[in-house]
C-alpha cells in the first residue's frame, strides 16, 4: 500500500477485502483507514479499512450485535472512531438515515424535517412527503413508527447527499412506500450503503457487499444475490483450515450460529414442503378466489380451524372488508398485506375473534388457542434478566410440552448461554425479538399471530425463524411487509387492496404481486361510439383450445425455467470467487452479460407459462 498526498492507493489483493478493486479508476469518495473502536473491555474492530466509491450500492450484513449501525454512525462521523484515519473527498454530502429518528422536541414532522444549518429547503421535503403519502403537519409526539420514519426519509433524501447510509430504511414503511424508496434509490446517482433485513430490497438495489463478522470486514464486487454462496466457501475455507491447524473451536461458535451447509439443505427440504402445500391449498380455491368447501373426503370438522363465510366490516362510510369467505386449515401458513390503512389489523382482529363482523359470521374451532407476537415487546421490561424472560428466573424451560435447559433452549436462537444473566436493556433491538421469539415460541398453542415479526433481525435469524415456523404444527397468521420472508414461509396470501376485496392466493408474496399486476393492466381500448346505451348481454364463455405448441410450451417450460435458475447460480457462485474480478475480468463482464441475459429470459419464459396456465384454465371451466 502506498500514498500521495490527498490519497491512499491500495494495491487490489487476491482475495475478497475493503479495498478497491483494480479497474477503478476514480478515488473513493469515502475512506477509512485502520479503523479500530473499543466497546466494553475489547475491540469492536481493530485495523479495518474500508473505502466507497462514487456510484457504489452497498449492502452492510451482518449478525445483531457485530456492530453494523455502529460502523455506519463511524462513517456518518456522529461516532469518533479510537484509532484510524478518515478521508472524505472536499464537499461530500454524507446524510444518514437512522432506525429510530428522535422527533421529541418537535412540535410538527416538519420541523424535524428541515431542521439545523445544513436542513434542507421545506419545498423539498414536501415535495417528497407528497410522493411518500405523509402528511408532515402532523403533531411529532403523536406519530406513527411510520410516519416518523417517512418523515426521515424525507429529510435524508431532501439534503441531496452523495453518500446515502441507510440503517433499516424499510422497517415500519408499508410495501407501497418500499417500492417507492427502491425506484429512488434505482434512479439516484450518488452511493449508498444499506443495513437491511428485507432480502428482497438489498438484492434488487446492491451491486457490492460489506460483510462484517467476527470483528473484521470484507468486501466482494457483487450484491447480495451472491451473497449466500460467497459466505458458504468462506466458512468452507475456514472449515477446512481449522481443520489443518487443529482448531476447529475457534470458529464454532459461528458455525453452530450458521450452519450454512446443513442449514441450506434442511431449508430445502423446507421449501420443498411449502410447495407441496401451495399446490394443495390452490387445488381448494375456485376462481373468484374464494376458498372452496373441503372435498368430502376429508375430516373437515378437524381441519377446520377458522371459518370465515361473507364477512363484512365497515367503520362509517368507508368499507373495509365486504363479502369475504375463507377456511383456514390446521397447518395453514397464511400472510396478510397491503398498504397501511386497508384494513390488515381490522381482518387479523376478526378471524381470531377479537373482533365482530358487521355482516357475515366467523366461526372459531373451541379448541383454539393463539399467540399474539407483535412489534411493542411489551413483555420486555429492561431490568429483567434474560432468565426471567424466558422462564420466571429458573434454571428449565418447557417447550410445547418438552422441558429443556434454559441455556440450552438459548443456544437454539443463536444465543450465547453465558447471556443467561444479562439485563433486557443491555441487548440490542434484534436480540430483544430474538428474547421475545424464543419465550413465545415455548408455549403451547395452536395459532400464531406474528404482527411484524421481521423487524430488527438480522439475516441469519431470519433464517431460523423460517425454520421455526416450518416446523411449528399449529397455524400462523403473518402480517409483514417482508415480500421475501413470505414468499419463504406462507402458502396463502390474502391481498388488500383498500377498497374492501380480499385477493385469496395460493402462495407468497409474488404470486399476489403477479396477480395485481396482471389485473391493473390497462384493457383494450373501448369503441368511441356505442350501439346502444343498454348493457349487452354477456356472451358465453368462449372455449380456449391449445395449439400443440401451447402444449408443448406448457409442459416444457417449468423445467427450462429451473434449468435457467440453475444457471443463473451458477454464474452467480463463479462471479462470487473474489480473484476473478482483479484476474480475469473478461470473464467477470462475460458473467454479468449472461446473467442479465438468463434473467430477462427467465421473466419472458415466467410470463409466457402464466398465460398459458390462464388459458388452460380457462379451457377447463
Amino acid at each position: 500500500m502506498t500514498k500521495n498526498n490527498r490519497w491512499t492507493i491500495w494495491l487490489a489483493p487476491a482475495v475478497a477485502t475493503p479495498y478497491p478493486p483494480a479497474h477503478m479508476s476514480q478515488p473513493p469518495i469515502f475512506a477509512f483507514e485502520n479503523l479500530a473502536l473499543q466497546q466494553g473491555g475489547g475491540w469492536l474492530f481493530q485495523d479495518i479499512d474500508l473505502f466507497i466509491g462514487a456510484r457504489d450500492r452497498l449492502a452492510l450484513i451482518g449478525r445483531n450485535g457485530a456492530g453494523k449501525t455502529t460502523l455506519m454512525k463511524l462513517v456518518a462521523g456522529t461516532v469518533e472512531a479510537d484509532k484510524g484515519n478518515r478521508v472524505v473527498t472536499p464537499g461530500t454530502n454524507i446524510v444518514m438515515l437512522e432506525q429510530d429518528p428522535d422527533v421529541s422536541t418537535f412540535d410538527r414532522l416538519v420541523d424535524f424535517a428541515i431542521h439545523g444549518e445544513k436542513g434542507p429547503p421545506e419545498y423539498a421535503v414536501r415535495a417528497i412527503a407528497d410522493q411518500l403519502g405523509i402528511n408532515l403537519d402532523r403533531e411529532a409526539k403523536t406519530a406513527s413508527g411510520g410516519e416518523k420514519r417517512r418523515a426521515a426519509i424525507c429529510r435524508a433524501l431532501a439534503s441531496e447527499p452523495d453518500l446515502l447510509l441507510l440503517d433499516e430504511p424499510t422497517n415500519h414503511l408499508d410495501l407501497a412506500a418500499i417500492e417507492w424508496l427502491e425506484e429512488w434509490l434505482t434512479r439516484y446517482r450518488g452511493a449508498f450503503m444499506v443495513i437491511s433485513h428485507d432480502r428482497t430490497f438489498l438484492t434488487r438495489l446492491t451491486r457490492q457487499t460489506f460483510w462484517l463478522d467476527r470483528g473484521l470486514l470484507r468486501r466482494n464486487e457483487i450484491g447480495f444475490g451472491g451473497y449466500d454462496a460467497w459466505t458458504e466457501r468462506v466458512f468452507a475455507e475456514d472449515a477446512r483450515n481449522a481443520d489443518r491447524l487443529d482448531a476447529k473451536l475457534k470458529i464454532e461458535a459461528h458455525w453452530l450460529e450458521r450452519g450454512v451447509t446443513a442449514r441450506r439443505k434442511r431449508n430445502q427440504g423446507r421449501l420443498a414442503k411449502l410447495w407441496e402445500m401451495r399446490a394443495a391449498r390452490a387445488a381448494m380455491i375456485g376462481p373468484q378466489g374464494t376458498a372452496k368447501l373441503a372435498a368430502s373426503s376429508d375430516d373437515s370438522k378437524t381441519k377446520t380451524v377458522i371459518s370465515a363465510q361473507n364477512v363484512g366490516k365497515s367503520f362509517g362510510v368507508r368499507t373495509i372488508i365486504k363479502d369475504f369467505t375463507l377456511r383456514i386449515q390446521r397447518g395453514d401458513r397464511i400472510g396478510i398485506v397491503g398498504a397501511n390503512g386497508t384494513g390488515k389489523t381490522t381482518l387479523i382482529r376478526m378471524l381470531t375473534g377479537e373482533t365482530e363482523p358487521d355482516t357475515g359470521s366467523i366461526t372459531l374451532s373451541p379448541t383454539l388457542t393463539g399467540i399474539v407476537i407483535d412489534q411493542q415487546r411489551k413483555l420486555l421490561t429492561p431490568e429483567k434478566r434474560v432468565r426471567d424472560v424466558l422462564a420466571d428466573g429458573s434454571d428449565w424451560i418447557d417447550v410445547r410440552g418438552v422441558r429443556k435447559h434454559v441455556q440450552g433452549y438459548l443456544k437454539e436462537f443463536l444465543f450465547d448461554p453465558a447471556l443467561i444473566e444479562a439485563r433486557i436493556g443491555s441487548l440490542s433491538g434484534g436480540e430483544q425479538s430474538r428474547i421475545l421469539l424464543a419465550r413465545e415460541f415455548a408455549r403451547e398453542a395452536n395459532l400464531l399471530v406474528l404482527d411484524e415479526p421481521t423487524n430488527d433481525l438480522d439475516l441469519e435469524t431470519l433464517d431460523l425463524l423460517q425454520e421455526v415456523i416450518a416446523d411449528y404444527d399449529g397455524t400462523v397468521l403473518i402480517v409483514s411487509h417482508d415480500r421475501d420472508f413470505l414468499d419463504r414461509t406462507v402458502n396463502l396470501t390474502l391481498g388488500l387492496d383498500g377498497s374492501g376485496h380480499v385477493d385469496i392466493i395460493a402462495g407468497g408474496y409474488a404470486d399476489w404481486e403477479e396477480k395485481r399486476d396482471k389485473r391493473d393492466k390497462p384493457t383494450a381500448k373501448k369503441s368511441e361510439k356505442l350501439v346502444s346505451t343498454a348493457a349487452p348481454a354477456p356472451a358465453a364463455p368462449k372455449k380456449v383450445k391449445l395449439t400443440y405448441k401451447d402444449q408443448r410450451d406448457y409442459d416444457l417450460l417449468p423445467k427450462r425455467i429451473t434449468d435457467i435458475e440453475a444457471e443463473i447460480a451458477a454464474a452467480e457462485q463463479e462471479m462470487s470467487d473474489p480473484a476473478l474480478y482483479a484476474q480475469k475480468p473478461a470473464r467477470f463482464a462475460e458473467l454479468s452479460a449472461k446473467t442479465e441475459a438468463l434473467r430477462a429470459e427467465k421473466d419472458t419464459a415466467e410470463e409466457r407459462w402464466l398465460e398459458l396456465a390462464m388459458m388452460v384454465e380457462d379451457s377447463a371451466s
